[in-house]
């Protein structure tokens, strides 16, 4: 079984902006490409999570109930495009509230394999439009790919505390590495046997 996590502003629909959020349906718009990559991701029998900090809840800036909506909205446009999310994981507490399925940290990882239930196929892989992304990728041994159609911009590579594996377009482009890499990882395997 294939594991692959994302997160979502940024990578699925369009970046907010520095320190801005998604608050409402009326500002939730999918990337170009991006439920098509969830396609080609879901027709190769992977399972796919969503890890995503959504500290604008406990902040006050937008309800719970309008997460829920997002969510609900984003799912039902996956599934109606032929797609499947396994689970959605978002932490909605602030950075200094010290909560472990805030990213970087693990918790929600955790509880995602935990999902699971059986061991996934290695490489896993996180998909980010941020460095913390790629930090949450590398803290739970990840494959990481830095997708730059969200926060992050190639021109602040320099500036990088961490190094992403990969650095794709979007996740469309991201979905062609996973792709092309798990099937060299097969041919080899292939070869070997």
């Amino acid at each position: 079984m294939r594991v692959i996590f994302l997160d979502r502003d940024g990578v699925i629909n369009r970046y907010p902006g520095h320190r801005d959020y998604v608050k409402n349906l009326k500002e939730f718009s999918f990337l170009p490409g991006a439920l098509r990559a969830l396609k080609r991701l879901t027709d190769s029998s992977f399972k796919i999570f969503i890890v995503s900090n959504q500290a604008g809840v406990a902040k006050g800036i937008y309800s719970r109930g309008n997460l829920q909506a997002i969510n609900a909205f984003m799912l039902k446009k996956v599934h109606s495009f032929g797609a499947k999310i396994s689970g959605v994981y978002y932490c909605t507490h602030k950075e200094d509230d010290g909560c472990e399925c805030r990213k970087p940290r693990l918790g929600s990882i955790k509880r995602a394999l935990k999902k699971v239930g059986t061991r996934p196929e290695k490489p896993i892989y996180f998909i980010g439009d941020s460095t913390l992304d790629v930090e949450t990728g590398k803290n739970a041994g990840m494959k990481t790919i830095l997708v730059l159609s969200g926060k992050e911009k190639k021109r602040n590579q320099q500036k990088w505390q961490v190094r992403p594996d990969f650095v794709a377009k979007d996740l469309l482009a991201a979905t062609k590495i996973v792709l092309n890499e798990d099937s060299g990882r097969l041919r080899l395997s292939r070869r070997r046997s």
